[in-house]
């Protein structure tokens, strides 16, 4: 049995990061709001870091439950969730 708590603190740390990421994008219209400045490429950066926290965490998740509690979830690609922290990490 997985420690309930410690699956609570991590479903808190995505949701913290997801609500991040939708609050930074609000100003984002286009590539250029990114690229054509200091700030915008500090915007993206940050949202970068929220995707990563997000992807390690799902990881975490799926670990410490054994990968029980994301299956209950078949709609959702979990696979390319999780695997968005390695693009942005590695590539």
């Amino acid at each position: 049995m997985h420690d309930k708590d410690l699956t609570l603190e991590i479903l808190y740390q995505i949701e913290d990061a997801a609500q991040k990421v939708v609050q930074r994008f609000q100003t984002i219209h286009e590539p250029h709001d990114f690229t054509g400045t200091l700030s915008g490429m500090e915007k993206m950066d940050a949202i970068c870091m929220m995707l990563i926290v997000i992807g390690e965490s799902l990881k975490n998740l799926d670990k410490i439950t054994e990968e029980k509690l994301l299956s209950c979830y078949q709609d959702v690609d979990w696979k390319k969730a999780k695997g968005m922290r390695d693009i942005i990490t590695h590539h």
